[in-house]
């Protein structure tokens, strides 16, 4: 356990992080494009642009319901240290990095072919690490006592489990890329529905 000398406020940590969400939710929309229609096509060519918004709306939907988590963790984290703030910026890492993967997956998800499997499972292995990264950190604070709620050691790892479960699926979704990227898409953003749900143990309980 870190010394009290070596722990720290986590304020800066959330500012940070925050501005980090914000930038990458706010990069996401700037993927979307008018589409070049002739004159009385304009609905057929927006209905053509489905992937576009349909990756837009998941990845959306994904980082927002990652900041409200990040903000719910954080609320029940008293103090930080040193290994708390190297995870913190692996999460911050992958969630950085997903308008990438989000416009690649959107450029090739009309298409059956392996490339939009590839694209598939760059998104959905983007994703598994996010979630590998927030599950370190809730083990991690939990490990360290830096919450502010006290566990036995039966408790913390049902905690963790509940909370890394989606994190098993999200690896699942990285082999259905390879079957269907539609239904890799539907499977991410029913994800991040479940993610949507309080999966941590607050200071009620």
């Amino acid at each position: 356990m870190a010394t009290e000398s070596e722990l720290v406020e986590t304020s800066r940590i959330e500012a940070f992080s925050d501005g980090v969400f914000a930038i990458a939710i706010t990069l996401l929309v700037l993927e979307l494009h008018i589409p070049d229609a002739p004159e009385g096509e304009l609905w057929h060519a927006l209905r053509e642009e489905w992937p576009q918004f349909g990756a837009y709306l998941t990845s959306f939907t994904i980082i927002g319901i990652m900041w409200i988590n990040h903000h719910s963790m954080f609320r029940q984290i008293q103090r930080a240290d040193r290994g708390l703030m190297f995870l913190n910026l692996s999460l911050l890492l992958w969630t950085a990095l997903l308008p990438f993967p989000t416009n690649l997956f959107a450029e090739y998800l009309r298409n059956d072919t392996i490339d939009a499997h590839v694209a598939a499972a760059v998104y959905s292995a983007n994703l598994t690490l996010a979630a590998l990264a927030f599950s370190a950190i809730w083990w991690h604070v939990l490990r360290k006592h830096l919450v502010d709620h006290e566990m036995n050691r039966s408790e913390q790892r049902k905690s963790v489990l509940r909370y890394s479960i989606g994190t098993v699926i999200y690896a699942a979704t990285i082999g259905l890329s390879f079957i269907s990227a539609p239904l890799t898409l539907l499977v991410q953003f029913l994800l991040a529905v479940y993610y949507g749900f309080e999966q941590l143990r607050t200071r009620s309980s």
